[in-house]
């Protein structure tokens, strides 16, 4: 059993941050990569931001230089550092975790909400 647990969500104004954790239990073995979707209410959901084997990034190009996506391999843990977050960075975001040989596992959601 593979379980993730999302945590650091919350409502904040526009020009804030925000930092979310996710953390993967279980039976863990070798991490293929992990990263973060979000859907925003009727809209597409999309890829934020994932990070490889070794230490290999990619980011949508709506968060690139406002996002930063980290984990710390140790504590199977993925974090997304969002700064100057803007009204429409407002979605759940979804942490996922890709094992070698056992496939993906997703967390259950955390609301992210950017006032103006």
């Amino acid at each position: 059993q593979v379980q993730l647990v999302e945590s650091g969500g919350g409502l904040v104004q526009a020009g804030n941050s925000l930092r979310l954790s996710c953390a993967a239990s279980g039976s863990i073995f070798s991490i293929r990569s992990m990263g973060w979707y979000r859907q925003a209410p009727g809209k597409q959901r999309e890829l934020v931001a994932v990070i490889a084997d070794g230490s290999s990034t990619n980011y949508a190009d709506s968060v690139k230089g406002r996002f930063t996506i980290s984990r710390d391999n140790a504590k199977n843990t993925v974090y997304l550092q969002m700064n100057s977050l803007k009204p429409e960075d407002t979605a759940v975001y979804y942490c996922y975790v890709d094992i070698a040989r056992r496939g993906a596992y997703w967390g259950q959601g955390t609301q992210v909400t950017v006032s103006s």
